[in-house]
């Protein structure tokens, strides 16, 4: 993503594919070998991804490369087995190109094919607007569009009904009222704890984002937050002291989830116009059981976001 404001995925459901290139698991072929380039949406040197559009079999597709961290416990590998070219020397500094071996140099790859307009402009390069809403304008302009869109979150429902992903969930607490799955985000390859990232995805299906909560739903919110810590400390063995428990809004799909990382971890979205710490949305539902009903949000909008076109017809941006 750079990766975008409304990353996670209203659609990418069923048709986002984990690509593995190597060759113990397709037999040394690629499923890339046919893609056809067409522009790069986006790119971003310090995150070490890049977008591509393109075609795959003659079908519209978004291909996703990301630099995979490099992990403590490869180091001695690294050392050992790569191969180094000599680009400069001046006193006591030397730079070099390290030519890593083959299983250390590997590229995470996410395949988007079929890919709609929606998912190419969702990773194309844009800029945002910050937007404010009122509770009064929630109700006038972004609910109606909400409703009127109708973002499916059928792969959601898969998660919590078991048909796709059930391996991956780390934690459940089925109760229909408070419960939810816990399971690690696509975003985390879950070899190293520095950029950890979990979510928690609530089993109630009427709360559609930080708007639709109040003081009744404390109970889930506390629950989350309690067994999502203790289940990370002894799954991950990190402490809570060095978490980050946030909620996004706008949320990019419309079912209440919890995002888990790790403290430091800069993952996308959690800057301050946009994450509302978990902690601070039960102490404000505590002083106000409707904070969110009628507290005035801001969110950061794409340029060709229909919700901005909504507001701007509003004359509200």
């Amino acid at each position: 993503m750079p990766k975008t404001s409304r990353e996670e995925t209203e659609e990418l459901d069923q048709k986002v594919k984990r690509v593995k290139c190597d060759s113990e698991d397709n037999g040394g072929e690629t499923l890339l070998s046919g893609f056809q380039t067409s522009s790069v949406l986006s790119d971003s040197a310090r995150e070490k991804i890049i977008f591509i559009h393109g075609k795959l079999d003659d079908q519209k597709a978004v291909v996703i490369l990301e630099k995979t961290p490099i992990r403590e416990d490869t180091l001695t590998d690294l050392f050992t087995n790569s191969t180094l070219k000599l680009e400069m020397t001046n006193d006591i500094y030397s730079t070099y190109w390290l030519q890593a071996p083959p299983h250390l140099n590997q590229i995470k790859t996410t395949v988007v094919c079929p890919a709609t307009e929606k998912h190419v402009k969702k990773y194309q390069r844009q800029e945002s607007f910050l937007v404010e809403e009122s509770g009064a304008d929630y109700e006038s302009i972004t609910l109606p569009y909400i409703q009127k869109q109708s973002f499916s979150v059928q792969w959601v429902y898969n998660i919590l009904e078991k048909k796709a992903e059930a391996e991956r969930i780390t934690y459940e607490d089925p109760d229909p009222e408070v419960g939810f799955v816990l399971l690690p985000d696509f975003k985390w390859d879950q070899k190293q704890v520095n950029d950890l990232y979990l979510i928690a995805i609530v089993h109630k299906r009427n709360i559609k984002s930080l708007r639709d909560l109040t003081s009744e739903h404390i109970p889930l919110l506390q629950n989350i937050f309690q067994r999502g810590k203790e289940t990370i400390l002894k799954q991950y063995n990190h402490p809570a002291s060095k978490l980050k428990v946030y909620l996004h809004y706008q949320p990019s799909y419309y079912h209440l989830h919890v995002h888990f990382t790790k403290l430091g971890y800069e993952a996308p979205g959690c800057g301050v116009e946009r994450a509302h710490l978990l902690a601070d949305v039960i102490q404000n539902l505590q002083s106000d059981p409707k904070y969110y009903k009628t507290r005035t949000l801001y969110f950061p909008l794409r340029a060709d976001d229909g919700l901005l076109g909504q507001f701007k017809e509003a004359g509200r941006l």
